[in-house]
């Protein structure tokens, strides 16, 4: 996912430290233009162009999760109102699809109907409440669950009986509810309580939705319900699911964009949620508080695919002034929390930031700066200003190198 205020301690040998107080050359070739990378100083990051070629193997049914992030709906698509990012992660399996997102009693169902991954997304239109994640009672939030099944025979089981095992929690108090325009939905809620849970099926995915408003009102739960449907079940129309038999052949870095990351040494290169991984703008625009900011800066830019390395974030963006434009709109996100400083200067368009005193240093990191080169966006972080340069040098390098 996209986090590029992740903060990232580095530990360095002895060796690694004089290679970073040395300047190193850079692989290349000079192109006519532009500047010689192969003189910038780029410690001891490497800036060959390279790919990550290898298929997912057994973690096939992650990257398969991580796909699912273009079929999952930003909030804003289903209302302008959930403005508020409340998070969008992959859903590797049953347990972590019970520890928050479904009752426990669910477990048993996604095991024997063999649930494969999942992708989610919440949005609110009002953050939660100060120092903690308990949403404001006037709020309304969104939390949209998409399973996937082997086929689509499973996931019709599956929902329905979520729906059964989750009524049957509390028989007596929940009420069965439909809608005209989804018949084969299962519905529920309990009078009296502002929320609604849906399950439907749709191909080989089942839909789960969680609603809250700040009213108690059947009618309007289930107009919430509609309109997510209206939204997510074309968007799963338009996702071309994995075979089953062939997930495991699936490539980890589809765009090239893990292989334009800058990483140190021996840094992760098998998939992982959040230091190895390739998503779609979902995950871009719902792991920001702001998350209208970042939808707008989807549409103005047409930013279609984002990657995690390390420490590292790369964006794919239409052209080179949509680059600058998402650079731009980052900085302004970030203007509260952190500072413009000076930045590498023979690395051409780099702008820095660090972080200030209403930052929070025990997740962000001290400096962040910002490379682009063609349609390409790179952000880099780092703790101590020097490495921060070299990583910014090196991004830029191997943008080049890469293209």
């Amino acid at each position: 996912m996209f986090c590029p205020t992740r903060r990232v301690r580095v530990s360095l040998t002895a060796a690694a430290v004089a290679a970073l107080v040395t300047a190193c050359g850079v692989a290349g070739t000079a192109v006519p233009g532009e500047i010689d990378v192969r003189t910038l100083d780029v410690g001891s990051y490497a800036t060959v162009k390279h790919a990550y070629a290898q298929p997912a193997g057994d973690n096939g049914a992650l990257v398969e999760g991580m796909r699912m992030s273009r079929a999952v709906m930003p909030a804003m698509k289903i209302d302008p109102s959930l403005s508020v990012g409340e998070g969008g992660r992959v859903v590797a399996g049953d347990t972590e699809a019970t520890a928050r997102l479904l009752a426990e009693v669910s477990k048993p169902i996604l095991d024997q109907e063999n649930m494969i991954t999942g992708y989610t997304v919440t949005g609110a239109d009002r953050a939660d409440l100060p120092g903690t994640d308990i949403p404001s009672p006037d709020a309304t939030s969104v939390t949209d669950f998409v399973m996937r099944f082997p086929d689509d025979d499973s996931a019709t089981r599956a929902a329905r009986e979520l729906d059964d095992v989750d009524f049957a929690v509390d028989p007596t108090e929940n009420v069965k509810l439909a809608l005209d325009q989804y018949p084969t939905a299962f519905i529920h809620w309990r009078p009296g309580v502002p929320t609604i849970g849906t399950f439907l099926a749709h191909r080989q995915f089942v839909i789960s939705l969680f609603v809250e408003r700040p009213q108690p009102n059947s009618q309007d739960l289930l107009d919430w319900v509609r309109k997510t449907l209206d939204a997510q079940v074309p968007a799963l129309d338009a996702f071309q699911a994995t075979q089953t038999g062939k997930l495991s052949n699936l490539p980890i870095d589809p765009d090239g964009l893990l292989a334009r990351a800058v990483v140190r040494v021996g840094a992760p290169t098998t998939p992982d949620r959040d230091v190895f991984a390739a998503y779609g703008p979902t995950d871009f625009i719902e792991n920001a508080e702001d998350a209208a900011g970042r939808q707008r800066l989807v549409d103005e830019t047409g930013l279609d695919s984002i990657a995690v390395a390390d420490s590292s974030t790369v964006l794919r963006v239409r052209d080179a002034a949509a680059g600058d434009r998402l650079i731009t709109g980052l900085i302004a996100g970030s203007s509260n929390t952190y500072d413009p400083i000076s930045a590498p200067v023979r690395v051409p368009g780099a702008r820095c930031l660090q972080l200030n005193s209403k930052g929070d240093a025990t997740r962000q990191s001290q400096f962040r700066c910002f490379v682009t080169h063609g349609r390409y966006v790179e952000v880099v972080v780092s703790d101590d200003q020097s490495d921060v340069n070299r990583r910014a040098a090196a991004a830029y390098a191997l943008l080049a190198n890469s293209m």
